[in-house]
């Protein structure tokens, strides 16, 4: 199974970080990857960091093809310009999308302190719940970037999955769950070549081993 995520669709809005603005793509290339994975039931979708282009572009192009995707938001831009409000995640999970947590100020989640942790994992979580008057069970790590501390904390709380960008395969039932994140060069014909890329018994294996080694550091 191949997870994809999407960040910004468009161009990205003045303020944008350059390190986020690195993962928007063209309008364009968005449609073309939907109409390309369509067809695809081992493929996942998501989104991460919760900019407004998630209701604009994302749910609409979702909707006229018939999939549906997970939105991981980051609580604490809920409001900002450029983000998502708070009726607009109740909008995502009205539309029978799903809705997971990206923390509250998407600062990597290795490393950190006790209060800073909790605030990450837990308090932003409760943000998600009382809008969406429902558990949030589902994280996704900011800029993929995840340690053995920071699972095992996830787990703590009781996640029920967790996503990564690993650009690997993920396995259906798997509590962690890599992902191909796409940036602003990548294609359609990237996608496809990582459709291919889930074909490969031995790519298959080492993508496994891979992300098995990293969830021990």
């Amino acid at each position: 199974m191949i997870n994809l995520c999407f960040h910004g669709i468009g161009t990205p809005p003045v303020g944008v970080p350059a390190e986020e603005a690195s993962y928007w793509i063209g309008v364009g290339t968005f449609r073309r990857v939907l109409d390309l994975v369509a067809d695809h039931p081992d493929v996942r979708i998501s989104f991460d960091d919760g900019n407004s282009s998630d209701v604009a572009v994302a749910l609409p192009d979702l909707q006229e093809r018939g999939l549906v995707a997970e939105f991981f938001v980051i609580a604490g831009r809920l409001e900002d310009p450029g983000s998502l409000s708070a009726d607009d995640v109740r909008r995502l999970r009205l539309a029978g999308m799903g809705v997971g947590s990206h923390g509250m100020h998407h600062r990597v989640w290795r490393r950190l302190g006790p209060t800073e942790q909790h605030e990450e994992l837990a308090v932003a979580r409760r943000r998600l719940e009382e809008i969406l008057d429902e558990p949030v069970r589902t994280a996704a790590c900011p800029l993929g970037r995840y340690d053995r501390a920071t699972l095992a904390a996830l787990r703590r709380l009781r996640y029920t999955r967790v996503y990564t960008s690993d650009r690997a395969l993920a396995r259906p039932g798997a509590w962690r769950q890599a992902r191909f994140s796409l940036r602003a060069h990548d294609t359609a014909d990237d996608v496809a070549g990582w459709l291919r890329h889930g074909d490969r018994r031995a790519t298959r294996f080492a993508d496994s081993a891979r992300t098995f080694i990293k969830g021990l550091r």
